[in-house]
Formats: structure tokens, C-alpha cells, sequence
């Protein structure tokens, strides 16, 4: 086959994308979160300092794009799985709904033809006056192929020997040899991008993104703008000031030793180092140990650095180090106030080049913006009482923040986490349990890969009032899985008043639909107390609720004793319950409606005895729209691949 330049196929599959008309010019702002009217989620999620507006809700002369659920396109990794296409000469503009003098605009530009990313100009008006520019890239975005990805839009598969639904295959035991398009499943399209605007505006001004005449990129995509009110910088008067250290605020000199420098200083002073307004270049890991770091805010103090090879792999594996706050099993450390950006643009699994990483006891995050690095926090325990809040995790190559072996009594709460490239927040009890941790009113937003919020193994856990959109692929909203070596659960699992919209996405490998929620038995039995109550579903392209073991171990693990109590289902387009393992559940006040198929797709193990599936259910009363006479105990209703009946957008109840 002849070899197809990158243009050309990022042309077709523009040309594939589902188009609607140009959104209606009004002058009344639509506030949205997570592309959803705001009462219909209102107590849940994150209590941010900035409105969201969608693109396809604001006055454009662009193409709208979408809705589209399909991997690999751009209007599924938007939020609500629309966003405004432009080209030069082209606008889409916004009211502002409330006073603001900063942004942070979402968008997709081109890659490069051979990868690497490009860079192209968007400016940005006010009241059609004060323009200023913005520079786009995409050096941030833009990976192809299998895990764990490759920049490289050209490169053969990293796995042939893996199997592929793109030719139900595995392609190096195939002959004749099965021909791969490329580039090769392209994904994590966006990135964003902040702006102060130099003074205040009011609500009612006009804020225009206009692609100028000579950009070099195809097309502009813009998903949202964010507008925000940002309080003045903060000034620390006590404490060790880190540019009197030898902190650059000019970015130009590398400041970390200036830092370790301060830090050295507050903690035999009793101080606090403080981070005044300025950009300060760090390359490394910055050592923390009983110490507070205050930012003047995380607009104004942002610590950036570049990614950088090491000559020799350190001791855990890392082959780069980069920009990072770094505890070895530290203690009363607090970090607030400022911005950390890196640069990493691919995902090496064994490197630890995360914004805040290693073990923090008795330690506080917060109001911190975390942005371009692997993954926002990545905790290794064992480490205790550590609270994680109002934090902004934004454009991560793998997690937004993961609870990794051993972390106890902590909380995650009030963060607002968007494009991670793997899990938005995860607990994973890799040889050691996280215990009694919370992750509480938190957004998760398009994770382009695994789950939203995603728990593998842990005893007496918490997921709380969060809110989650816009899962893409391999995972969906919220995952209970004993998978990656962990723990079996024990204890108590609570997982309680979330919301979770159009999510229970299409499974690639297996070729089914998922869950919102799904729990998922390949391990281990999930046989703990497991609690879902006051839970909605909304939108879900499937199911809102499945219960899976893999095929191969289907006869072995089983799901067993989980509770679903005072849920609402606004829209599934197949079921509201997918039983595809052997156990057992129970349902009381389950509400649903807008179902597409049998409300509930029962295939137990695959068995199919003549008792009836190896899955029973048990209807404690209050149940509507979904749970039929018939269909209990056990009932066999086996759908593999039920026909999919999209429902309508959600409504208040």
C-alpha cells in the first residue's frame, strides 16, 4: 500500500467526523460543567474558581464537530463530544458570564507529518480590541499505536504479537500479513492553555479566538474556554524568599539548587519558603522533608523544566528525570500556591517524572496547577494523613494522581482533573493496601485512556461525590478491578452520591459495551462489603452498570454480595445492568429510564445450566423501569452485542 502522508489522513478523518450546523449566535452565555447543565450535577464534583463554556454553545463561523463516542476522533476526546473546528480567518467567540481577567482555552492543532508536534497562533480579542496572541502547540499531544505509545506516526506496531480488534488478529501470527493503516490509532488530541488578560472584564464582554491569516496548521480546533477572576498575587513577608536564595524569576538560569538552597534555610529557621511572581527553571527532582512552600498563586509562580536524559538508569528504573516535588519518606511537607510544567511528551513507564512524587506523611497539596508532566501526583507508600485539595491536574501522559502501595488515612478532595492519559485518580494496593482513604468531590474529565476514577484492590475506601465525564476508551467512568497484581478487597468499600455522564464506553479488545460503573473480577473474587448508593448514570452510550471476569478466568473469580441502593439512570443506550461473571447483587430504589434494550443483559459465566444464569439478583423493592418479575433470580437474558438505542440528552428527574 502506498505510503499516506500524515495531512492526508488527518484530512479523511475530518472528513469522516460527524458535522452539525455552526451553533446559534446568542449573546447569553451557556455555562456548563463537564458540558452538562450545571443543576443537573449541582453538590457533586469540584467547586472551582472558573465558569466552563463549550465551544458548540458559543457564536462561531467554524464547524461544529460531533457528537462522536468513537476512539480516535476528535469530537470523542472533546468534552461533551463537541468542539468547534476552524480555519484561518475563522472565530468562535464568548460572552463572558461573569467578571474574569484570565482564561485557559482547550484545542487540537496538527501534528508535524513525522510527529513532534507543531506550533500555530491563535489570537484572542476582547470587545473586538486588546488582541493578544497566543501560541498554539501540539508538542504535548498527539500519540500513536499501542501501549505504552510512541510519538512516531509512522512506526510499524510496538506489539504485532499482540492481538488487535482492527483485524481480530494478532498480526505476526497472520498470513498473509494483515496491512495496519498508519498512523496507527492517533489519540490524546488536546491540550490547554492559559492567559492572563491583563485587566478585569465584566460579564457581558465579548471574548473572540480568531485563527489568523497565514497559520500554518490545517485547522484550529477549540473544545471550551474556562474564564476565572484571579485574585492578585499573594505575598509571603516571613519566610525564606526564594530568589534572595538565588532563585531565577526570569526562568533564564536553572534555579533548583537556589531552591534546595531556601528550603535548607526555612526548615533550621522555622520558615516557610515562598515562591515569589515569576518563572523559575528547575530540571530535577526537588527534595522535600518537613517543610512549607508557599506560591504567590499558581498564575503568577510557575516552576517549569525540561525533561532530561540520564547518562546511566538511577536506581528505580528512571531513564530522565525532570521538574518534580520528591519526598522520601517525608513528612509535613505543605505545598500550595504555585504551577508546575513540565515537558514530557512520551510515556516511559519505569521514569519518575511526575509533578509530585514519592512518599509525603502528614502532608498537605493545594491550589497547586499541575500541568505536561507523566503523571499530576504519584504517591509510593507506605505514607499516612496526607490531604490532596484544590488542585488543577491538566494534560498528563498517564495518571492524574495515584494512590500507589500502602497510603492510609489520606483524602483527595476538591481537585479538578482533565485529559490525563490513564486513570484521572486511582488507588492501586500493589502488595499493599491503601486503607481508609477518600476520594471526595473531585471532576474527572476525558481521561483519553482507563477510567475516570479507578480503585484496584484496597480495604475500608471511599469514592464520594465526584463527578466524571467523558471516558474514551479501555475504561469508563469509576472501575473496581482486582487486576495489576492487587490486593484483594477488604473491608468496606463506599462508593457513594457520584454522577457520572456519558460514560460506559465501547471495550476495543472485547467488543462490547462497559459499564459507568464496572467492577471487574480478573485477579481475584470481589467478594468485600461494596456499597453504590445515591449514584446517577447519566447518558451512558451502554450500560450503567456491569460486573465482568475475563473469559479465560470466568469459571474461577466470581462478584459477590455488592449492594446497589438509591441510584438514577438517565439513559442507557443497551442496559442498566450488565452481569457478565458469576455472583451475586442486590437492588433497592434503582430508578431508570430512557433503556435501549432488556434492562438487565444476564450471562452469568457463559455456562448457561439449566438452573439459570451463575448470576442472581435480589430486588429489595423501589425499583422502576428496569427490573422485571421475570427477570429474577437469574433469569438468562444473554445479549452479546445488544443493538445500541442512543438516548436522549439527560433531564432533571
Amino acid at each position: 500500500m502506498a505510503r499516506r502522508t500524515l495531512a492526508t489522513v488527518f484530512a479523511a478523518i475530518a472528513a469522516l467526523l460527524p458535522v452539525a450546523t455552526p451553533a446559534s449566535a446568542a449573546d447569553r452565555p451557556v455555562v456548563t460543567r463537564a458540558a452538562l447543565d450545571p443543576a443537573l450535577v449541582a453538590g457533586r464534583g469540584a467547586s472551582v474558581g472558573f465558569l466552563e463554556q463549550e465551544a458548540e454553545n458559543a457564536r462561531t463561523d467554524g464547524v461544529v464537530l460531533g457528537p462522536d463516542r468513537s476512539a480516535y476522533t476528535l469530537p470523542a476526546e472533546a468534552s461533551g463530544r463537541r468542539a468547534v473546528q476552524l480555519v484561518a480567518g475563522q472565530h468562535v467567540e464568548f460572552t463572558l458570564p461573569a467578571a474574569a481577567n484570565a482564561i485557559t482555552v482547550r484545542y487540537s492543532i496538527p501534528d508535524a507529518p513525522h510527529g513532534g508536534g507543531t506550533t500555530a497562533p491563535l489570537d484572542v480579542t476582547v470587545n473586538g480590541a486588546h488582541r493578544q496572541r497566543m501560541t498554539l502547540t501540539s508538542q504535548y499531544s498527539w500519540l500513536y499505536n499501542q501501549y505504552p505509545f510512541t510519538n512516531d506516526p509512522g512506526a510499524d506496531l510496538l506489539h504485532p504479537d499482540w492481538w488487535i480488534t482492527e483485524c481480530s488478529c494478532v498480526p505476526a501470527a497472520t498470513t498473509p500479513a494483515p496491512v495496519i493503516a498508519k498512523p496507527f490509532r492517533p489519540n490524546h488530541f488536546y491540550d490547554e492553555q492559559r492567559l492572563l488578560l491583563g485587566k478585569t472584564y465584566r460579564a457581558g464582554d465579548k471574548v473572540r479566538l480568531t485563527v489568523p491569516a497565514g497559520t500554518a496548521a490545517a485547522w484550529t480546533v477549540v473544545d471550551l474556554l474556562d474564564s476565572e477572576l484571579v485574585a492578585p498575587p499573594r505575598f509571603v513577608p516571613i519566610a525564606a524568599n526564594a530568589v534572595l536564595f538565588g532563585a531565577d524569576p526570569t526562568g533564564r538560569r536553572d534555579s533548583a539548587d537556589a531552591l534546595d538552597r531556601a528550603i535548607a534555610f526555612a526548615r533550621r529557621a522555622h520558615l516557610k519558603v515562598y515562591l515569589p511572581p515569576g518563572t523559575y527553571q528547575v530540571n530535577r527532582h526537588v527534595l522535600v522533608d518537613d517543610v512549607t512552600i508557599e506560591g504567590a498563586g499558581s498564575w503568577y509562580a510557575i516552576v517549569k523544566g525540561h525533561e532530561v536524559a540520564l547518562g546511566t538508569p538511577a536506581p528505580d528504573g528512571s531513564v530522565h528525570t525532570g521538574v518534580g516535588f520528591y519526598g522520601e519518606n517525608a513528612s509535613n511537607v505543605h505545598l500550595s500556591g504555585f504551577a508546575i510544567e513540565g515537558d514530557v511528551r512520551e510515556r516511559v513507564d519505569t521514569d519518575q517524572v511526575n509533578a509530585i512524587g514519592g512518599a509525603l506523611s502528614n502532608s498537605t497539596v493545594d491550589s497547586l496547577y499541575l500541568h505536561h508532566t507523566k503523571v499530576g501526583l504519584w504517591f509510593d507508600g507506605p505514607m499516612r494523613n496526607t490531604r490532596v485539595t484544590n488542585n488543577v491536574i491538566a494534560d498528563q501522559v498517564a495518571d492524574g494522581l495515584n494512590f500507589h502501595t500502602g497510603v492510609t488515612d489520606s483524602v483527595v478532595s476538591n481537585n479538578f482533573v482533565r485529559n490525563s492519559g490513564d486513570d484521572g485518580l486511582a488507588m492501586w494496593s500493589e502488595k499493599t493496601q491503601d486503607a481508609r482513604n477518600a476520594f471526595d468531590h473531585n471532576t474527572v474529565q476525558t481521561p483519553v485512556l482507563a477510567n475516570g476514577i479507578a480503585l484496584y484492590g484496597g480495604a475500608d475506601n471511599t469514592v464520594s461525590g465526584n463527578l466524571v465525564a467523558d471516558p474514551i476508551r479501555e475504561g469508563s467512568a469509576i472501575q473496581v478491578g482486582s487486576r495489576f497484581g492487587a490486593e484483594a478487597f477488604a473491608g468496606k468499600l463506599r462508593i457513594a452520591d457520584n454522577t457520572t455522564v456519558r460514560a460506559g464506553t465501547f471495550e476495543l479488545n472485547w467488543k462490547i459495551g462497559l459499564g459507568a460503573i464496572w467492577f471487574y473480577a480478573l485477579e481475584k473474587d470481589i467478594a468485600a462489603d461494596v456499597e453504590v448508593t445515591g449514584d446517577h448514570f447519566l447518558d451512558n452510550t451502554y450500560n450503567a452498570i456491569m460486573l465482568v471476569s475475563d473469559f479465560p478466568v470466568k469459571d474461577e473469580y466470581s462478584i459477590t454480595g455488592l449492594r446497589f441502593a438509591d441510584l438514577r439512570v438517565d439513559g442507557a443506550g443497551t442496559s442498566v445492568l450488565s452481569a457478565r461473571s458469576a455472583g451475586s447483587a442486590s437492588f433497592r430504589n434503582v430508578d431508570a429510564r430512557n433503556v435501549g434494550a432488556v434492562g438487565v443483559n444476564n450471562c452469568g459465566s457463559f455456562n448457561f445450566p439449566p438452573t439459570g444464569s451463575e448470576f442472581a439478583l435480589t430486588d429489595l423493592g423501589g425499583n422502576d423501569g428496569w427490573l422485571a418479575p421475570w427477570l429474577l433470580p437469574n433469569t438468562i437474558t444473554c445479549d452479546d452485542r445488544p443493538p445500541v438505542v442512543p438516548p436522549p440528552a439527560p433531564s432533571g428527574w
